[in-house]
């Protein structure tokens, strides 16, 4: 780990400040990106991202503060350069950077889902985007490191999404589509991509729920998949306190089978109903436990 330069979106709370953390004390260089703004994206503290870099200077690692916003197409190509210019290049992104507005469907207005989709989807986009161009450009000139690349989804998207997240749960679930994309694409020049996806985890929005883990708990998985040998790549890995699963994304479950001729509504109504499906809300209220009062209804 010692002399690779990672990049952290979203570095300066939570889950991102834990990995930021956690990579700076594996010996990495460490450009902690974080404009400072509310969990709807409103806003903006410059001092988020730069008390991280100060925490990590002080534990003797090396670090530089960021306040861009990854979904501005500009800013995510200077966060890249700023890392290049500061520490030489740039080994591995970690896609951490979310906003959320939590709404109804009714409720939820056209802002709010483009800003929580711009900063979770197009962000992950973005900067991946502008390092991969950094990486090919290193390729071509015969510089054959181990790079990688790690996003963050979330379980509401992939296992349980969760009512008022349309725009969260959408963004996440494309953000693990995107991974798997970008793994194929990118092994080309070296380049590994994953995904994790924390659940239950304890951050500013649910900060007040109970049975939420530290956010520490996802940082050793981030700084393994970073690490130089680490073989994984197109993997979305779930982390739930001291427990880590593999996601096998969308699987064929039972079928029914009509033959060559196409199927009639009735035929079809009738073939259906002897199928077992699961229930979404069944699904949801057994993931969180009753955690948060739910019951069927």
């Amino acid at each position: 780990m010692a002399g690779r330069t990672v990049l952290v979106t979203g570095g300066g709370r939570g889950i991102g400040r834990a990995e930021a953390l956690h990579l700076a004390e594996a010996g990495m260089n460490v450009v902690v990106n974080d404009p400072g703004v509310e969990i709807d994206g409103r806003g903006g503290d410059e001092g988020v991202a730069a008390a991280v870099v100060d925490e990590i200077r002080g534990r003797g690692g090396r670090a530089v503060a960021d306040t861009g916003s990854v979904a501005n197409w500009e800013d995510a190509r200077r966060v890249v350069e700023r890392a290049v210019e500061e520490f030489g290049d740039l080994h591995a992104v970690v896609n951490n950077a979310a906003t959320e507005a939590n709404k109804g469907l009714e409720p939820l207005t056209e802002a709010e889902f483009d800003g929580v989709v711009a900063v979770k989807l197009k962000g992950t986009f973005a900067v991946s985007h502008w390092a991969a161009v950094h990486w090919r450009e290193q390729h071509e000139a015969g510089v054959r490191v181990d790079r990688a690349i790690v996003n963050t989804a979330s379980g509401s998207g992939l296992l349980n999404p969760l009512p008022t997240q349309s725009n969260y749960a959408a963004a996440n679930a494309a953000v693990a589509a995107m991974t798997t994309v970008h793994a194929l694409e990118l092994r080309r020049l070296g380049v590994r991509v994953n995904c994790v996806s924390p659940s239950m985890v304890r951050t500013r929005l649910t900060a007040t729920l109970p049975g939420m883990t530290d956010p520490g708990v996802v940082a050793p998985l981030v700084t393994y998949l970073v690490s130089d040998g680490c073989p994984l790549t197109g993997q979305v890995l779930s982390v739930r306190g001291g427990s880590v699963a593999v996601n096998r994304g969308w699987s064929l479950g039972p079928r029914v089978d009509g033959g060559d001729e196409p199927w009639t509504v009735a035929a079809l109504a009738g073939a259906l109903a002897a199928v077992e499906m699961d229930d979404p809300f069944d699904t949801l209220t057994t993931a969180l436990g009753g955690a948060l009062g739910l019951s069927r209804r």
